[in-house]
């Protein structure tokens, strides 16, 4: 028998990502990308340096640099249109500090359903399972990101919007980068960034850990892309979100809101005498008939609490014995902050993607 896991996403643009936690090193492999894209590995740190360990006083202490080396497909500052290959090495791994969990199944982790697939796992540090995994994600994001802005009007923009039961108050119309990026919890709604600030940081001495959810809004969207049947756009954000490690939930427009809804209410109406066919609401989020109208795109991500926590838990080993277990290592007490641009960068893959297939759709004029 052939046992496959799930590490490639993509149509056009490809990626395949591969690494453990405690490893040698992380990273992805990009196929599909066109040549000729401007590309330095600058352009990869950027969202490699939002999502890494360490970088504030709420996140793991885990001392990453998460530095990116281009390894192929790029020559004199040009992607030459063969894979690119990008790894980020572990500089601060301690895969001795696991230890205690080489028998432990960890409750909410993938401890047991690992060793119910494959009969072996990595436990040092969740290895395959880990959110380290992210990391080949958001370096290839960052060439995604880099192609849509030679070749397109569109911007990606996450931010978090809630943390437990504190909500934050975010003008869609006027959020920015900047004001994301002035928070550590990237919530760009002080007050509401400065309660969650001090949620998170009490969850952490209690020995307990928070949820959330992100915003994520794509700016500049042409019409049209996205592929009926079973790949309409949705659908595949959909897909490329809740393959994020923690995602619990996803919802796009009016999301579960809508069942609340007349139809009256819920339509978006065109706006009549415009130059182009124009909403003059957005309840579809951008999109319709899993294709995109050319309204903003925007949808939420539900974050669960991280699963290792210091509090002591009962549960069982390998031998489905009873155990008391005490997580001990360095963790997120919330994964919020630091999943704003994984969030992003599955944004940017799915939108690229779709971009190189709308390039096809029928048969240019001339």
């Amino acid at each position: 028998m052939i046992y496959v896991m799930g590490n490639t996403f993509g149509s056009l643009f490809k990626i395949s990502t591969w690494g453990e936690s405690h490893g040698g090193g992380v990273g992805v492999v990009i196929d599909g990308c066109p040549s000729l894209l401007s590309l330095e590995e600058a352009d990869i740190q950027r969202d490699l340096d939002r999502r890494r360990p360490g970088q504030s006083r709420i996140t793991t202490q885990r001392d990453e640099s998460d530095t990116a080396e281009i390894l192929s497909g790029v020559f004199e500052g040009k992607t030459i249109g063969t894979p690119i290959a990008i790894l980020i090495r572990n500089e601060d791994a301690k895969p001795a500090a696991y230890e205690h969990l080489k028998d432990a199944y960890r409750p909410s982790h993938a401890d047991f359903t690992y060793d119910a697939k494959y009969g072996i796992r990595n436990w040092q540090g969740g290895g395959r399972s880990s959110a380290r995994e992210t990391i080949g994600r958001v370096a290839a994001g960052g060439v995604a990101r880099a192609l849509l802005n030679e070749t397109t009007d569109m911007e990606v923009l996450a931010w978090v919007s809630q943390i437990h039961d504190i909500k934050a108050d975010v003008k869609t119309e006027t959020v920015n980068i900047d004001d994301i990026e002035s928070e550590i919890t990237r919530c760009p709604d002080r007050e509401a960034s400065e309660a969650m600030t001090a949620a998170i940081t009490d969850a952490r001495k209690n020995g307990d850990s928070l949820g959330g959810i992100v915003t994520c809004l794509v700016r500049g969207v042409p019409p049209g892309l996205g592929v009926p049947v079973f790949d309409r756009i949705e659908a595949d954000l959909a897909k490329a979100m809740l393959s994020l490690p923690a995602s619990k939930g996803f919802d796009i427009g009016s999301g579960f809101s809508a069942v609340e809804m007349t139809g009256s209410e819920h339509n978006d109406l065109f706006e009549p005498g415009s130059s182009k066919p124009v909403t003059t609401s957005n309840h579809s989020g951008g999109v319709q008939g899993g294709i995109t109208n050319g309204s903003e795109i925007i949808f939420r991500v539900a974050f669960k609490p991280t699963a290792t926590i210091s509090t002591p838990q009962e549960t069982v080993d390998s031998s489905n014995k009873p155990i008391t277990l005490e997580a001990k290592g360095r963790h997120d007490p919330c994964v919020l902050p630091r999943a704003v641009p994984m969030v992003e960068a599955m944004t940017l893959l799915v939108m690229a993607d779709h971009w190189l297939r709308n390039q096809s759709a029928k048969i240019p004029t001339k």
